[in-house]
């Protein structure tokens, strides 16, 4: 099984790869005014991937803050009793 991965693995990478190796030629992106950017087509392909990737983390950030919040607000809810003798009972009796 983990040399069936390997050879997954590996040939992953060689189709990204040959993907850059065949997509050299110039790329141009225009933007705003009048500027551009000139760079391998490979190039701007992984740019947008990776801007793709920032915009997404992003996004979520906001939602994993309240997550963590709110984990801490159940942790400090279910810290210890204030009575020394008041724990809960660790089994349950069922009296007849």
């Amino acid at each position: 099984m983990k040399y069936l991965m390997w050879l997954l693995k590996a040939a992953i990478f060689f189709t990204l790869f040959a993907f850059a190796l065949n997509n050299q030629q110039d790329a141009i992106v225009h933007f705003f005014f009048g500027t551009q950017w000139r760079a391998p087509l490979v190039l701007v392909v992984l740019a947008a991937f990776a801007m793709g990737l920032v915009i997404g983390a992003l996004g979520m950030v906001p939602r994993w803050w309240n997550q963590r919040g709110a984990a801490k607000r159940a942790r400090a809810g279910m810290g210890s009793p204030a009575v020394p003798g008041d724990e809960p009972p660790t089994t349950l009796h069922h009296g007849l």
